[in-house]
């Protein structure tokens, strides 16, 4: 009698045990694949939005009006970008903020702050001219960091964006120009080939 119970639990231990593992399997797999939600309709649109700004921007009178423009893009292109990134991921069944979209992000914030932190130091000690070069630079290396949890082609364009901003730094080229050409045409180009390989 004394042994009854002990027997009646076992079924029950084995089970929940063989549930936790199945749990931690999940987890585990979910937490190591890539993010495939970043929606390459994002980075077109993104890119499209960069046009107007670029031109806007190189036809303001003095430093400030030229970097409200291109902060307002920032917003624009990030909002556009994230907007649908959420969308495709839903989409797909998954989450924005699952553990490798996460980990996107989080590898992707540093160097956007860093970012943000030279662009206020530039602006007040009236430097503005190396902002362009110095944002390529900056976003590139983000999107190459960020580009390790999702697909291939996204440190591609990473390191694209990293020699656009060699470029604009080391030769007399137009930041605008340049900022144009790679806020603009890179996005809209990997916007192309991610919507067209990897779904929207």
């Amino acid at each position: 009698m004394s042994n009854q119970p002990r027997h009646r639990s076992e079924p029950t231990a084995l089970h929940q045990h063989a549930e936790d593992n199945l749990r931690f399997i999940r987890a585990t797999m979910e937490s190591s694949t890539s993010f495939t939600g970043v929606s390459g309709l994002g980075y077109v649109l993104a890119g499209l939005s960069a046009l107007p700004a670029a031109w806007l921007a190189s036809r303001q009178a003095d430093a400030a009006g030229w970097l409200v423009i291109w902060m307002l893009e920032l917003v624009l292109a990030s909002g556009l970008a994230l907007a649908l990134t959420a969308w495709k991921a839903v989409k797909q069944g998954g989450s924005l903020m699952s553990p490798s979209g996460r980990k996107l992000f989080l590898a992707f914030l540093p160097a956007m702050a860093a970012g943000g932190l030279v662009t206020l130091s530039f602006f007040l000690s009236d430097h503005v001219a190396l902002l362009p070069g110095i944002w390529l630079s900056l976003y590139g290396a983000a999107v190459i960091t960020a580009g390790a949890w999702s697909v291939r082609i996204i440190p591609v364009m990473g390191a694209l964006f990293m020699v656009f901003g060699a470029l604009t730094l080391l030769t007399p080229v137009s930041g605008d120009l340049m900022l144009a050409l790679g806020m603009s045409g890179l996005h809209i180009t990997f916007g192309i080939l991610i919507w067209r390989h990897h779904g929207g």
